[in-house]
């Protein structure tokens, strides 16, 4: 399973444009058949940070996204949008992705 979280700071005046784009690039990456998930999320305290978390089943799905014709579209769209450059950490989870969270257990 590959992760992939994005941080991305977009210029005041292109906001709407962005989440216009964003809305439809969502749409079209949830479609793909190697997308486990993908959602974007707006900072509660800076309206213009937005942070987007991608889930593919695996490395080969991550590279068929990236070849895919919305995302060689999104990319010139996002950088006209941005107001630098996004920032990117990638997992490559190789089968662990989730493990159980040692703080929490439910209450009987």
């Amino acid at each position: 399973m590959i992760l992939i979280v994005l941080k991305a700071q977009i210029r005041p005046e292109k906001r709407d444009e962005w989440l216009a784009g964003i809305k439809q690039y969502t749409a079209d990456v949830r479609s793909e058949p190697g997308n486990v998930s993908f959602d974007y999320y707006e900072n509660g305290q800076d309206p213009n940070e937005f942070a987007i978390v991608e889930v593919f089943a695996d490395a080969a799905a991550g590279s068929a996204h990236v070849a895919t014709e919305h995302a060689q579209g999104f990319f010139p769209f996002m950088a006209k949008v941005v107001a630098a450059k996004p920032e990117i950490n990638y997992q490559d989870l190789d089968g662990a992705a989730w493990a159980e969270m040692a703080e929490v257990t439910p209450e009987v």
